[in-house]
């Protein structure tokens, strides 16, 4: 006795190639993509989050020292303070 498959495929006939375009249409132009201002604001948060994860421990130590600095009245001059701008300027513009 012999069971044949329902819906087999005959070896000998070439398949159907249903569905296919014959030619592709030049007039369509360059592939583009929208990115929702929803998928834009939580690609932004995933990147803070990223930059959060992978920045340094604060140290304790260095606080304390910086905390001592900043409380001392000489320490505080136009110097420190410029030198200090423009650190703050670099590190958000450059």
């Amino acid at each position: 006795m012999t069971i044949d498959r329902i819906g087999s495929i005959d070896p000998i006939q070439p398949e159907k190639k249903l569905g296919r375009v014959s030619h592709v249409n030049a007039s369509q132009g360059a592939d583009s993509i929208n990115i929702s201002s929803e998928a834009q604001a939580k690609a932004e948060l995933f990147r803070v989050q990223e930059l959060a994860a992978t920045a340094p421990e604060i140290r304790a130590e260095r606080v304390a020292e910086l905390k001592e600095k900043i409380n001392d009245p000489a320490y505080i001059n136009d110097k420190v303070i410029n030198a200090t701008a423009d650190k703050l300027i670099d590190a958000l513009f450059g």
